[in-house]
């Protein structure tokens, strides 16, 4: 950027404070995504495949956004709050529960249609499932320096799992 950490820094009272505002930028952002994806394709009113591809929309979402953002990804991830206010990680573990019942809702659909007896406990367990991808993939790319993309092999991989 050229600037230095100082004048980053500025505009908040403290680091804590840039951190929430970057967290806010990114459930704004992220969540607008969402809504939209749901609310374009209704999956209770729609054929259950619909669901599914609502769910996928959403985890590529997610990986495309790390992918674009790789600073806020490690945001997301938790690496760049190590030594943080806990809350901070509390909130992005927030964001991620918000992400696996908004997947929970986009599933459930084709979990009763597939004649689960459980719909409910199934679309639970694929969206935990996907929720863990995404922080795992978003964790690998951190880690790798931003070399191992999330979306590498994207779709071959929900195909595995959906």
């Amino acid at each position: 950027l050229g600037v230095s950490e100082a004048a980053l820094y500025r505009p908040f009272a403290s680091k804590a404070q840039m951190f929430e505002g970057l967290i806010d930028f990114i459930e704004q952002a992220v969540f607008t995504r969402v809504a939209q994806i749901t609310g374009r394709e209704p999956s209770d009113a729609a054929a259950p495949e619909d669901g599914t591809r609502q769910a996928m929309r959403v985890v590529a979402l997610l990986l495309q956004f790390g992918e674009r953002n790789p600073g806020l990804a490690r945001v997301m991830v938790g690496d760049a709050l190590v030594l943080e206010h806990e809350r901070l990680q509390q909130r992005m573990n927030q964001f991620f529960d918000r992400i696996e019942s908004t997947l929970r809702q986009c599933l459930r659909p084709a979990a009763g249609a597939a004649g689960s007896a459980t719909p409910s406990v199934d679309a639970q367990v694929a969206a935990s499932v996907l929720t863990a991808f995404i922080q795992g993939r978003l964790q690998r790319f951190a880690r790798s320096g931003f070399r191992r993309l999330p979306t590498e092999h994207l779709e071959a991989s929900l195909a595995l799992m959906l």
